[in-house]
């Protein structure tokens, strides 16, 4: 697609592109050692960015829910109007997206079964391109309206989406190219398609998701993307512009989109790490994820201090040590041996 195409997405990235990645890189490499900090917490993190994800999605387009009647609809109380069916029909593919039943390849029929999923409750109007063309318009201080961007031509549609899953894949598969680089612009070109009637802008957030978590960063599992998108509403208008500009002949500029939707992955990071040190900073936390970790072990595997270490990075040799030997006190674990380098056990214990 345009911006896969004459090899776009080599091209060298500027200086903030560059150290927003450098920074994204840390934050992964770190991820995995958070979420065996506080895993109680880290659930009450993730139900809590389905509810914030579920109504910023769908409030940044208009959609909004009478007041208490979002945390009904996630636990799947029936949608009584229009804008609550289109919240629900978004919480069953954010799901889907959360619980990994949606993967990639991402291909035109799947993106067309996300949509129509999108549009559950309101059966015949979800899953199909669009049969008119379209404006994206822009609402001006004097009550006026003017065109900000013009998307594809409906009957060049279904073709501009195969191409551009194709070349999602095949760079992909490549791996050529940083992987967020990829994702990024594959949204914005999704974007600039404008593929359906309705429902773009909460598809192509379904989407970065998904792409997001096949590249490796699941942060947002724990912070609402789509919230600090909300929050930054005006910067992701103003970024999709200035990318979107002479995309028609592929001689746009990756740059600003690149930017803000890297910036707004460091900022959930930063919030990811900010929350799980508070949780982890409380009273019997750091004893509670020495415990988790264990727990995490099968039945018999042995393992050493040093790998709760690297597991529970932010508690100390003695608070380790100390809860091992509770846990051996009360029988649910054992020392092999004598030394730093000594093998514990994880024993079998009824219920």
């Amino acid at each position: 697609m345009w911006s896969f195409r004459n090899n776009r997405l080599l091209e060298p990235v500027d200086i903030t592109v560059a150290n927003l990645m450098a920074a994204l890189g840390r934050f992964q490499g770190r991820q995995e050692l958070y979420q065996h900090q506080a895993p109680q917490a880290l659930e009450t993190l993730r139900q809590i960015a389905i509810i914030e994800s579920t109504e910023a999605s769908n409030r940044i387009e208009g959609i909004e829910v009478a007041p208490g009647r979002i945390k009904a609809l996630i636990a799947h109380a029936a949608p009584q109007n229009r804008s609550e069916s289109e919240v629900a029909g978004y919480r069953d593919v954010l799901a889907r997206i959360h619980t990994g039943q949606a993967r990639l390849p991402v291909t035109p029929e799947g993106i067309r079964a996300m949509h129509a999923a999108m549009y559950t409750y309101l059966p015949g109007e979800g899953g199909q391109w669009k049969l008119r063309d379209n404006v994206i318009r822009q609402a001006l201080p004097d009550g006026r309206e003017a065109v900000r961007f013009v998307p594809l031509p409906a009957e060049e549609t279904p073709a501009a989406i195969a191409e551009l899953c194709h070349s999602l894949a095949e760079a992909w598969d490549k791996e050529a190219v940083d992987r967020l680089l990829i994702a990024n612009a594959f949204i914005l070109d999704f974007l600039c398609i404008h593929p359906f009637t309705d429902g773009n802008g909460r598809m192509a957030r379904l989407l970065s998701l998904l792409l997001y978590y096949a590249a490796g960063y699941q942060v947002g599992r724990y912070v609402s993307l789509e919230r600090i998108i909300e929050q930054t509403k005006e910067t992701y208008y103003e970024a999709l512009y200035r990318s979107s500009q002479r995309w028609d002949s592929g001689q746009h500029d990756l740059t600003p989109w690149h930017q803000y939707s890297l910036s707004v992955l460091v900022y959930a990071y930063r919030e990811f790490e900010t929350q799980v040190n508070q949780v982890t900073a409380a009273p019997g936390a750091k004893s509670q994820a020495v415990i988790s970790a264990v727990q995490a072990f099968a039945p018999k595997q042995t393992f050493t201090i040093a790998d709760l270490e690297r597991i529970c990075p932010m508690v100390s040799r003695a608070t380790i040590r100390r809860v091992l030997d509770d846990l051996r006190s009360e029988g649910r674990v054992a020392c092999l041996g004598a030394g730093r380098s000594a093998q514990w056990i994880k024993l079998e214990t009824r219920s």
